[in-house]
């Protein structure tokens, strides 16, 4: 309830209401949008300007589903606009088989993790984490990125790919380092 009074509030454009909105849902949405971004300061930025769409836009919402769902999508998008049309999203092999990444090592950090996601090629990152972070399917991601199904296909691959060689070589350094 209290939350449906704070959205009417900022429908207002009351800024104490928008600062309680923002409370609410930073650190939340902070996590959204490092996965979309290539750093820490990028995620901000991205932050920020999602949460001045939100502002601009929460008129529109009215009340049918969750407000956070509504926002993450709108936090998603503002990420994904940076990229959107860039024709680097193309991929040349579309036929390189799908793999699941899997984690031996329990000791990676979820830090490591998002640092390894974070240095992805954006258009790898961008479709990981669509597909794997947030259950998007193919036809969703493609849709999103204006690109063809096969495409997110081969970069989640590619992605997967990528990450796997990064946890291997960490994995290595680390059993060396323990032998010594």
């Amino acid at each position: 309830m209290v939350l449906d009074q704070i959205i009417n509030q900022c429908k207002k454009n009351c800024p104490k209401a928008q600062e309680q909105l923002y409370q609410l849902f930073s650190k939340k949405f902070f996590g959204v949008c490092l996965k979309y971004s290539r750093d820490y300061a990028d995620a901000e930025d991205n932050l920020q300007d999602g949460f001045l769409i939100i502002f601009d836009k929460i008129e529109q919402f009215n009340f049918k589903g969750s407000f956070e769902g509504w926002a993450k999508r709108i936090m998603i998008n503002n990420a994904l606009q940076k990229f959107r049309g860039v024709r680097y999203m193309e991929i040349i092999n579309d036929n390189i088989p799908e793999e699941e990444v899997e984690i031996e090592d329990e000791n990676i950090s979820i830090e490591y993790l998002m640092q390894i996601i974070q240095e992805l090629p954006d258009q790898y990152r961008l479709v990981f984490s669509l597909y794997v972070l947030d259950g998007y399917s193919h036809k969703e991601v493609s849709e999103m990125l204006k690109i063809s199904t096969g495409t997110t296909k081969s970069n989640l691959a590619r992605a997967r790919t990528i990450l796997k060689e990064k946890i291997d070589h960490y994995t290595k350094i680390k059993i060396n380092s323990l032998a010594k």
